[in-house]
């Protein structure tokens, strides 16, 4: 992508957009690099890759937090983010058994599974990251 058509994508969807696509490709890119290698090994494709969903998991929060939506650490949004992220890996698993389960080579069904959740992904760590404007009750005074 050349860096004017980023840049008016950016200007079109939001900065905010850009920057989750940024970081959901680097945490791909962690979830995918884990899950092949420990492939290699004696473990299950279901093991190797909740392993790697729970390495790119750490690194998704943080980058997350600190550059996509440029919010502040808390707690609770650590558990809201635990909580989307909790449905989110039931999708993938799903899906990841699914397309093997079809007959698809277990190296290769995490590329639909990632076609599919990542829009999901999106709204529900948006939603859980996001601080939302506070409800206006009427009562504020106007200057």
């Amino acid at each position: 992508m050349k860096l004017h058509r980023l840049w008016e994508w950016g200007k079109q969807f939001g900065w905010e957009s850009v920057r989750f696509v940024i970081i959901g490709i680097a945490a791909t890119i962690v979830h995918y690099g884990v899950y092949y290698l420990l492939l290699g090994v004696p473990l299950s494709y279901n093991a190797a890759y909740t392993i790697g969903y729970g390495v790119s998991l750490v690194f998704n929060f943080i980058a997350s937090v600190r550059f996509t939506f440029r919010t502040t650490f808390s707690a609770f949004k650590a558990v809201k983010f635990l909580a989307s992220h909790g449905v989110n890996y039931l999708l993938h698993m799903a899906l990841l058994n699914l397309f093997v389960w079809c007959g698809m080579p277990e190296a290769l069904a995490p590329v639909p599974v990632l076609c599919i959740v990542v829009p999901i992904n999106f709204f529900l760590v948006r939603s859980s990251l996001k601080n939302r404007p506070r409800k206006s009750t009427g009562h504020e005074s106007e200057s």
